[in-house]
C-alpha cells in the first residue's frame, strides 16, 4: 500500500494540540469536551481518573458506563473547531468488558448519527474503520486485504496501545503502535468534522495523550 504520501505530508501540518488531562479535576468529563451516544443503552459516562500506569501522566480520560445495548457507542468530542484534513493520535488502555473492549477515534463527525470510527477491538484482537451513516455502522474494507474488513492486531487488555488516524481527503491511515497498519478510500464525509474518542458497547477504556494534528489548509 502507497500510505507513504500522507504520512510525510502530515508533519507540515500546524502546531499540535496534545491533551493529557493533567491538573484537570477528577470525576467529571473535561471542561469544553461534548459527550454524545450513538445507539440506544445508557448515557455514557466520560470521567478524568486516576490511572498510575499512564506514560503520560496519572490522570487519564476514562469510558466508565458498562451498559452493553447493542450498537451502542460512547462519544466523547475534542473542542476543537471542526476539521477536514489532520491526524489524531491517542493512547488507549482496554481495561473490560464482556460483550466489547475496545478504543476509537471518531473524525469528520457531524452528529450522533454520521461520522467516521477507527476502532481497536481487545477481544477481537483486530482494528476496523466504520462509517456511521444515518446511526447505521458500516465497516469499510481496507485496500488490499482482499475484501476482509477487520485488520488482525494483537490489542492488549490491562496495557497501553497507541491508535492513529490521518485523514486527508477521502484516503485514511489508520496506525497502530506506531506502525501504519492500513488504508481505506471513502468519500461519504468529505466536508470537516469534529473530532474525539469512541468506545462501544460495554466498554470501559482509559484514554491519554490526545493528540490532535491539524493539517495545512
Amino acid at each position: 500500500m502507497k500510505m507513504v504520501w500522507l504520512l510525510a505530508l502530515l508533519p507540515l501540518a500546524a502546531a499540535a494540540d496534545v491533551v493529557d488531562f493533567e491538573g484537570l479535576p477528577i470525576g467529571s468529563p473535561p471542561s469544553g469536551w461534548t459527550i454524545a451516544k450513538t445507539g440506544q443503552g445508557a448515557a455514557p459516562q466520560w470521567e478524568i481518573v486516576t490511572d498510575e500506569s499512564s506514560p503520560a501522566g496519572a490522570r487519564v480520560l476514562a469510558q466508565l458506563s458498562k451498559d452493553a445495548a447493542a450498537e451502542r457507542s460512547a462519544v466523547a468530542l475534542h473542542p476543537a473547531e471542526p476539521l477536514a484534513n489532520g491526524a489524531v493520535t491517542v493512547r488507549f488502555k482496554p481495561v473490560s468488558g464482556n460483550v466489547d473492549r475496545a478504543a476509537g477515534i471518531v473524525w469528520r463527525y457531524r452528529d450522533e448519527n454520521n461520522y467516521y470510527v477507527v476502532r481497536a477491538n481487545a477481544l477481537e484482537g483486530n482494528v476496523v474503520l466504520d462509517k456511521v451513516e444515518q446511526g447505521r455502522r458500516t465497516a469499510l474494507a481496507p485496500a488490499g486485504k482482499g475484501g476482509q474488513h477487520a485488520v488482525e492486531a494483537t490489542v492488549p487488555s490491562g496495557r497501553w496501545s497507541t491508535l492513529r488516524i490521518a485523514f486527508m481527503g477521502a484516503r485514511f491511515v489508520v496506525s497502530f503502535d506506531e506502525k501504519p497498519l492500513f488504508e481505506v478510500e471513502d468519500s461519504t464525509f468529505a466536508g470537516p468534522g469534529r473530532v474525539g474518542l469512541s468506545t462501544k458497547g460495554d466498554s470501559v477504556t482509559h484514554f491519554d495523550a490526545f493528540d490532535l494534528l491539524p493539517a495545512v489548509q
